[in-house]
């Protein structure tokens, strides 16, 4: 068979995912939707949040999780998993997963008893990046 590979216009790529949408119901036979957004603040000064969103299988993704420098080490990212993984319980998530990059919180998602299952390393820019779960 002769094919050809190009760029996809937005109906073509609606076609795709479309489609990997309906296989994928033969193995995800549920859709679980929520999302979490929560913001700490202090003086009326937003200095943290995080963003995540159901994912299929019962799997909470949280995309950013972010603290100020300056209030650093005080409990506020702690607290803002913390509530995060009640509130994913809540609508229905069974597990939480997430990533993050050398630079930043490696260290802190290992001391809240978030699982490492997945590296990998670019040495041509620089960097490594972690994959964790926490099963709730």
């Amino acid at each position: 068979m002769k094919f050809s590979i190009d760029q996809l216009n937005e109906e073509q790529l609606e076609v795709i995912e479309n489609n990997l949408e309906s296989y994928d119901k033969n193995y995800i036979t549920y859709k679980l939707d929520g999302d979490i957004h929560l913001g700490a603040f202090a003086d009326d000064e937003l200095i943290g949040g995080i963003d995540a969103c159901m994912t299929a299988f019962h799997i909470l993704y949280v995309s950013t999780l972010f603290v100020k420098e300056a209030h650093r080490g005080k409990g506020i990212g702690k607290a803002l998993l913390q509530e995060t993984e009640k509130q994913a319980k809540a609508l229905g998530a069974n597990m939480i997963r997430l990533d993050t990059f050398d630079w930043q919180g490696r260290d802190f998602y290992l001391a809240l008893g978030y699982e490492q299952v997945g590296s990998y390393t670019n040495d041509i820019d620089g960097f490594s990046e972690y994959f964790f779960l926490k099963r709730i």
